[in-house]
C-alpha cells in the first residue's frame, strides 16, 4: 500500500484527546523526565537490566545522551514515576525521529523497577505511552504509513505478554552475535577499486550519505539527518571504525564500532562491537562487507579484545545473518520488535 492509498494520518492514528496518566493509587507520582533525572534513571536501568538478565548495562553517559537529543520533547513525550522518597520506579519515553520519510515512527521505550512489578504499573505506563504515541503520530502531519514500536529482549517474557495485551505483535526479530578473536581471522581483502581506511571526521558526512543509501531498501530503516547521525555516540570508538573509499574518494562502505566496557564484566569478556555496517548497492556482492568486518576484527584484536560482536536483523535483505555465520559469528542473545501499524 502506498501513502496515497492511506487515510489521513490524523484519522489512522485515532489519537485520544488526552493521554491518561497512571492512577496515583498505584503508589507513584508522575511527571515528565528532565535531563537532571539522568543519574537516577541510569540506576533504575541498571536494576531492571540486572533483573532481566540481559547481557548489557546502560551507563550514565548513554542516558544523558538519550535525554539530550534536541528533537525530543521530554516535557510532553516522557514520564517518570517517583515513589514517596522521590526514587524513580518506572519510566517511559516516546521518540519520533525527525528523518522519517517512508514510515513515521513513534518508538516507545520504558521499564518498571523489579521491586514494583506485578502491581499494574506496566499496564498503566503502556496505556499512557500508546495514547501519547498516537497523538505524536497525528501531530506529525506526515502522510505516510505509521508505526508504534518497542524492542524487548526475548528473556523478558512478562514484557512480551504485556505487549500482546496492548495489541502489539512481533514484527521483526534480531540476533546478537559474537566471534572469538583467538581463532584465525578471515582472509577477506577489499575488492579492486576500493580501499579501506580509518574513520575520520572529515569523511563522516560521506558515511552518513552512504548509510542512507545502503539502508534505503531495509525494512524499518529511515534516513538519518546529520543531527541523528552524530547523536548516540557516547560509546563510539573512532579508532575501531573504518570506511571504504572508491577511486573517487567517495564513501561506499562503512563500519562504525562501539566500546561498551560496562558490558564486559556482565558477559565475562572484552569485545569490540560493530554498531553499523553498510555497503552501497553498486558495491554489494563483491566481498566489501567481509573485508570491513575482517579489518575490524584485526583492529579489535590488536587492541586486546577477545571477541567481535554485532547485532543483526535476522531477515536482513542482503543476507547479513548468513554472512556473519560464514565468518564465524554465533548467536548469543536475541530480541524482538513489537509493533502496531497504522
Amino acid at each position: 500500500m502506498t501513502a496515497t492509498d492511506l487515510l489521513p494520518i490524523a484519522v489512522r492514528a485515532a489519537a485520544p484527546a488526552h493521554a491518561p496518566l497512571p492512577d496515583p493509587a498505584l503508589g507513584l507520582a508522575w511527571r515528565p523526565l528532565t535531563r537532571s533525572d539522568a543519574p537516577a534513571l541510569a540506576e533504575l536501568l541498571s536494576r531492571t537490566e540486572t533483573a532481566d538478565a540481559v547481557p548489557y548495562r546502560t551507563v550514565l553517559d548513554e542516558v544523558e545522551e538519550r535525554l539530550d537529543a534536541d528533537w525530543k520533547d521530554l516535557a510532553h513525550n516522557s514520564l517518570v514515576g517517583l515513589d514517596p522518597q522521590g526514587v524513580p520506579r518506572a519510566w517511559v519515553e516516546i521518540d519520533q525521529p525527525p528523518g522519517d520519510t517512508r514510515t513515521v515512527r513513534a518508538m516507545v521505550e520504558g521499564g518498571v523497577d523489579p521491586q514494583w512489578r506485578g502491581r499494574g504499573i506496566g499496564r498503566a505506563v503502556v496505556a499512557w505511552s500508546h495514547a501519547r504515541a498516537r497523538q505524536v503520530l497525528a501531530a506529525s502531519g506526515k502522510e505516510l504509513p505509521a508505526r508504534i514500536s518497542t524492542y524487548l529482549a526475548d528473556q523478558v517474557v512478562d514484557g512480551a505478554r504485556l505487549m500482546a495485551r496492548a495489541g502489539m505483535r512481533p514484527a521483526r526479530y534480531y540476533a546478537e552475535m559474537r566471534r572469538p578473536l583467538d581463532a584465525p581471522l578471515p582472509d577477506a581483502p577489499a575488492p579492486q577499486g576500493v580501499r579501506v581506511v580509518p574513520w575520520s571526521a572529515e569523511l563522516d558526512e560521506g558515511a552518513r550519505l552512504a548509510h542512507n543509501a545502503a539502508f534505503a531498501d531495509h525494512w524499518g530503516s529511515e534516513p538519518r539527518t546529520p543531527q541523528q547521525w552524530t547523536h548516540g555516540r557516547s560509546m563510539f570508538a573512532p579508532t575501531w571504525s573504518l570506511l571504504a573509499l572508491d577511486d573517487d574518494d567517495r564513501v561506499v562502505g562503512y563500519l562504525l564500532s562501539g566500546r561498551y566496557e560496562a558490558d564486559w564484566e556482565v558477559v565475562g569478556h572484552t569485545a569490540g562491537y560493530t554498531e553499523l555496517l553498510g555497503v552501497v548497492r553498486e558495491w554489494r556482492g563483491q566481498g566489501l562487507a567481509s573485508a570491513l568486518l575482517a579489518a575490524a576484527m584485526a583492529v579489535y584484536r590488536a587492541d586486546g579484545m577477545q571477541f567481535a560482536e554485532l547485532g543483526v536483523d535476522t531477515a536482513n535483505p542482503t543476507g547479513a545473518h548468513r554472512l556473519y555465520t560464514q565468518l564465524g559469528y554465533e548467536v548469543y542473545d536475541s530480541s524482538t520488535m513489537y509493533a502496531i501499524d497504522l
